[in-house]
C-alpha cells in the first residue's frame, strides 16, 4: 500500500465522518426511527442509498483519473449501481408490503455494505494522489454517511419483528 497525503486526507476524512455521522445519527436519528415499527422506519434510510449511482463517476474520465485502477474503478462503480438498484427495489417492496420486503431489505444492506468495505480497502490499495479528482468527495463525505446509515439498518432489522397497528395504516 503506498501512503501519499490523498490516502491520509480520505482516511482521516472517513474517520472523522464517521464520528460525526454516527453523532448526528445517536442524538437525532435514533430517538426519532426508534419511535416507528421497521417498515415505517426502514425507508428514510434506505432512500439515501438510491442515488449511489453517483458511484459511476469513478468510471468517467475527466471525472477521474484516465488511469484510475480498474480494480477500484469497475468495483466499486458497479458495486454502487447494484446497490441502488436493491435500494429501489427495499424501498418499493417496504411500501407495498410485499412479504419478501424485509428479506430484500437484508441483501440490499448486505450488499451494499460488502461493496463499500471492498471499494473503501481497493481505493487505499490502488489510488495515487490525484487520481480521483472531484469524485474525492464520494468517499471522503458520502461513504460515512452511508456506512452509517447500514449500520442503522442492521440495527432496525435485528432489533424488530413485529408490525405495530401505526405501521398497517
Amino acid at each position: 500500500m503506498v501512503i501519499t497525503i490523498e490516502n491520509i486526507f480520505l482516511t482521516s476524512g472517513i474517520a472523522l465522518g464517521l464520528v460525526c455521522y454516527a453523532l448526528i445519527a445517536k442524538w437525532y436519528l435514533v430517538p426519532v426511527l426508534d419511535k416507528y415499527p421497521r417498515e415505517i422506519a426502514l425507508p428514510p434510510l434506505i432512500f439515501l442509498h438510491c442515488f449511489r449511482y453517483i458511484g459511476l463517476a469513478f468510471l468517467v474520465t475527466g471525472v477521474v483519473a484516465a488511469d484510475i485502477a480498474p480494480a477500484f474503478a469497475s468495483p466499486a462503480g458497479y458495486g454502487d449501481l447494484l446497490t441502488a438498484l436493491l435500494a429501489l427495489i427495499s424501498v418499493i417492496a417496504l411500501r407495498n408490503r410485499w412479504h419478501v420486503a424485509i428479506t430484500l431489505v437484508w441483501v440490499f444492506n448486505v450488499v451494499g455494505t460488502l461493496d463499500l468495505l471492498n471499494a473503501l480497502f481497493q481505493g487505499l490499495l490502488h489510488i495515487r494522489a490525484g487520481q480521483l479528482g472531484g469524485a474525492y468527495l464520494i468517499p471522503s463525505l458520502i461513504v460515512p454517511a452511508l456506512l452509517v446509515s447500514h449500520f442503522l439498518i442492521f440495527r432496525i432489522l435485528l432489533g424488530r419483528t413485529k408490525i405495530t397497528a401505526r405501521a398497517r395504516r
